[in-house]
């Protein structure tokens, strides 16, 4: 029997609080240490495995299926506390079989899932034998929080909430957000730095009405963790043993299944599509997603596109009304150079999204 476990860390947050940029930050920035990355995100294409993958174990090339070594694991999209049987826990046992290459396990769920399932499935013998839950990290967004809308755009992530068939079932955004801080050994509010002192206070006292007074908060900005990797790696140390106390922890989506609700399938509130487009302005790009945010019922918006003269892909990502962009790695040699968008939204008419967004194609040299 192995006599350290191996740690994983389970990251969750709505939509846009900054998971995946804190998960992109430990992998480029923590060295010396083999991670496996599991993500369980919503949308038709997983961008944000692909954002993960370059530096996952050993930071492997391969673009990875289902029986890859290369260290990302994708669950279906959806509440895991529906799927950890199905999906969570035969990753988990891949993982268990290559525990000797694993130093450390993090876990990105899905923005409107609950942690409290997935961390009940540490405790089944054959994966408790090995691995323990170093700590929940759960991620805020702290301008929406100090506005009282939880999210950035409350609307729009509701109605993420209620389009996929295996979290409508589900309380309000408000009591979410409850049951994802309840369930945190950490809470990090981001986007401090758009925050005044007065701001910060509300929402320190938002977050420290729903945590023990032992539950830590940390304010952070887009600078706080760059090239900081001794603060990223405390992160990755807390010892919590999360499982072992997960099952005294009471919240409102128990308390919802108890009193009788059912899945309410929704496949026609919302639709996704995938365009793909050849290289692109950069300006003339983010001025028609700009355009499409405003004609559209869209939720998300998120991919690569490719920059003329630019050897690097620049990563697209659009949530209510914030657009961000920068570039993450060099194109490999045997990929394509072409922009790739997962659109995400509600009765939209995909010929005119690629109609607009195919103003930005530019002109060949």
């Amino acid at each position: 029997m192995q006599l350290n476990k191996i740690p994983a860390t389970v990251v969750t947050g709505f939509l846009g609080s900054g998971k995946t940029t804190l998960l992109a930050s430990i992998l480029r920035q923590v060295t010396g240490k083999r991670i496996a990355v599991i993500v369980n995100e919503f949308g038709e294409q997983d961008i944000d495995s692909d954002l993960l993958r370059s530096c996952s174990l050993g930071c492997e090339e391969e673009q990875p299926t289902e029986d890859s070594d290369s260290g990302i694991y994708e669950l279906a999209n959806g509440c895991i506390c529906c799927t950890v049987e199905e999906e969570f826990l035969p990753v988990m046992k891949k993982l268990v079989e290559r525990r000797d290459d694993i130093d450390h396990i993090l876990i990105e769920t899905s923005g409107l899932a609950l942690p409290k399932p997935l961390v009940q499935a540490f405790n089944w013998p054959e994966v408790r034998q090995h691995c323990t839950v170093d700590a929940i990290i759960t991620l805020v967004d702290g301008p929406a929080v100090a506005a009282g809308r939880y999210a950035d755009d409350v609307g729009k992530v509701e109605a993420q909430r209620r389009a996929d068939e295996n979290l409508d079932h589900d309380p309000s955004l408000k009591e979410l957000l409850e049951d994802q801080l309840g369930a945190a050994d950490l809470v990090i509010v981001s986007k401090t730095d758009l925050l005044s002192a007065e701001q910060q206070q509300r929402v320190e006292a938002i977050v420290q009405q729903q945590v023990p007074g032992a539950v830590k908060t940390l304010f952070i900005n887009q600078d706080t963790f760059a090239e900081d990797s001794d603060r990223l790696e405390a992160l990755m140390g807390i010892a919590a043993a999360s499982e072992d106390s997960i099952d005294q922890i009471s919240n409102h989506h128990d308390r919802h299944h108890a009193e009788g609700a059912h899945h309410d399938h929704a496949h026609d509130h919302f639709k996704s599509c995938v365009i793909t487009l050849g290289e692109v302005d950069s300006q003339r790009l983010k001025s028609a997603l700009q355009q499409i945010l405003l004609d559209f019922p869209i939720y998300r918006a998120k991919g690569f596109a490719a920059i003329p003269g630019k050897p690097m892909r620049q990563v697209v990502q659009a949530v209510g009304k914030r657009l961000d962009t920068h570039f993450d790695r060099l194109w490999r040699q045997d990929e394509p150079r072409q922009t790739q968008l997962v659109i995400i939204g509600k009765d939209f008419d995909e010929d005119a999204l690629r109609d607009t967004l195919g103003t930005a194609v530019a002109e060949p040299a």
